[in-house]
């Protein structure tokens, strides 16, 4: 079955898509934990970083090059922005098709909580 992100990618779900090339697409986040919050996407289904094998590593730095660019045109590089990618139900992954969290546009706080 295919996931929210691969109906996202063939058009089949509206997204406010930023960014799109062959191998990447880039929306807005619909539950924004900062005022810029986009995912970066691979078109290609890969379910976690886990299932990632040598042949996607050039994908993950085509993934960073684009939340790098993004953050710029979002005018938040100078500030500071973060990326996050979950792997799995312990680090809180609810899509399982990869994907990278570029957030910023307010001061962040830290990643996680003492304890």
């Amino acid at each position: 079955m295919a996931t929210i992100f691969e109906k996202i990618i063939a058009g089949e779900i509206p997204a406010d898509i930023v960014y799109r090339d062959d191998h990447i697409v880039a929306f807005r986040d619909v539950r924004p934990a900062a005022p810029v919050h986009m995912l970066i996407v691979p078109v290609k289904p890969i379910p976690t970083v886990d299932d990632l094998v040598d042949e996607d590593l050039g994908l993950l730095g085509r993934m960073v090059s684009v939340a790098r660019d993004l953050a710029r045109a979002e005018s938040i590089s100078k500030g500071g922005y973060r990326l996050v990618m979950n792997c799995r139900g312990h680090a809180g992954q609810e899509v399982f098709h990869l994907h990278l969290h570029l957030m910023g546009g307010r001061p962040l706080g830290p990643m996680v909580g003492e304890g």
